[in-house]
């Protein structure tokens, strides 16, 4: 039986999320804040038990939008361990991650609030990081309308004019991301189902900077 793994540290915190399939999933997460760099690699290895690196299929990691440090430890931590274990690396928006899990743990009564779902939360100099995405109401598979963006306040409120989502999720800046580390395992698997294979070398941080940019700032 092959796992895929999932890492979440782009807010002060850490996540991790191991599984199977959607039915056998394990999750935990530690509220370390500057300590997680520090403690990173003996948590990873002690949630792996009883599984080892061999056991893995594929890693996920949350690339961001979140904090830099945080965003950038996760991230090569996830293409290290794709290049020796040899396995893909899917980088998943934390974004996607927030809308897939709110679509997830939403009731049979709230089903009318799946669709068109946009996330925002605050970047610097007064921006916004989001992204739109489509839920469809019959198997909560995740579509991406408009990828995670940096837009001026006033164009994201043009943005959401524009689209009408159904639902708008407003992600404070104090939020813990790494609690929706489910939705960037649930995601990744997703893609390895459909037969994606990304190569650990195309996992990059979204810092909202130029991609060469944010290529050049995780090596």
């Amino acid at each position: 039986m092959k796992y895929g793994l999932a890492l979440h540290t782009s807010s002060p915190a850490l996540g991790l999320a191991i599984g199977s399939n959607a039915e056998d999933v394990r999750c935990q997460t530690w509220d370390l804040g500057r300590d997680t760099s520090n403690y990173l690699h003996p948590y990873l290895r002690d949630f792996l038990r009883p599984c080892t690196w061999q056991d893995l299929d594929w890693i996920a990691v949350a690339n961001g939008p979140g904090g830099f440090t945080g965003t950038r430890l996760g991230v090569v931590t996830a293409r290290t361990l794709g290049q020796q274990l040899d396995i893909p690396v899917f980088a998943i928006s934390s974004l996607a991650a927030i809308a897939w899990q709110s679509a997830q743990v939403g009731s049979v009564a709230e089903s009318h609030l799946l669709g068109k779902i946009a996330v925002s939360m605050p970047a610097q100099r007064g921006e916004v990081f989001a992204a739109v995405y489509n839920i469809s109401n019959d198997d909560r598979n995740l579509q991406v309308i408009l990828p995670e963006t940096v837009f001026l306040a006033a164009d994201w409120d043009a943005q959401l004019a524009g689209y009408q989502p159904t639902q708008h999720i407003v992600v404070p800046q104090s939020a813990n991301l790494t609690d929706t580390v489910v939705g960037v395992l649930a995601l990744a698997r997703s893609g390895f189902d459909r037969g994606e294979r990304p190569h650990w070398s195309t996992a990059l941080p979204f810092y909202g900077q130029h991609p060469v940019i944010e290529a050049a700032i995780v090596k």
